[in-house]
């Protein structure tokens, strides 16, 4: 198995404040828009842009959500080991909000469809839109496609893409890994 880095740390933290100020283009103080970053992966890129956005850009109004969608997938009890569950954290209302989904690998697309059915449990939002860190633009499975990347990584379906995160694993790194 080899592995090559595709962004580094410094990279990585550029491509956040460079997709936190689209963020602001857009929605410009937050008041009607929420961030909601999918489990298990996509929390801790929603973390740390929430916490670009407040301690960088003085963005006081962040609401912050993880959704976790385990029993949404259509994968679901379809390996041999059961999936386990992750907490979902949604405090506040979704109804009539803007809402951005925010995940670390846009692949085939089944996780984001999956997002799109559990977040219906939670309200009818005005708007969802995607941000993903790494799009694999060429393995997708569904017609479903993000507003924000941060970069755009042409994998083949035998390599995979491995995103680290200091909180998570000791480093921010982004890998492609060949097995």
């Amino acid at each position: 198995m080899s592995q090559k880095v595709l962004l580094n740390a410094k990279e990585i933290n550029i491509i956040l404040h460079r997709l936190a100020c689209q963020l602001i283009e857009k929605h410009n103080d937050f008041t009607n828009t929420v961030l909601i970053g999918l489990q298990p992966r996509g929390k801790f890129l929603a973390n740390r842009l929430a916490q670009i956005l407040k301690n960088d850009y003085k963005i006081k109004h962040i609401q912050l959500g993880h959704l976790d969608i385990t029993f949404f997938r259509d994968d679901f009890r379809r390996g041999e080991k059961p999936l386990e569950a992750n907490t979902t954290e949604i405090n506040f209302i979704v109804e009539d909000k803007n809402i951005v989904f925010i995940d670390d690998v846009l692949y085939t697309g089944r996780s984001i469809r999956a997002a799109l059915t559990a977040i219906q449990s939670f309200g009818r939002p005005n708007e969802i839109e995607l941000l993903t860190l790494i799009d694999r633009r060429f393995s997708r499975h569904l017609p479903i496609q993000p507003n924000y990347r941060g970069r755009q990584v042409d994998a083949i379906n035998e390599e995979k893409v491995k995103v680290n995160w200091v909180e998570h694993g000791g480093e921010d790194a982004v890998y492609l890994v060949k097995s």
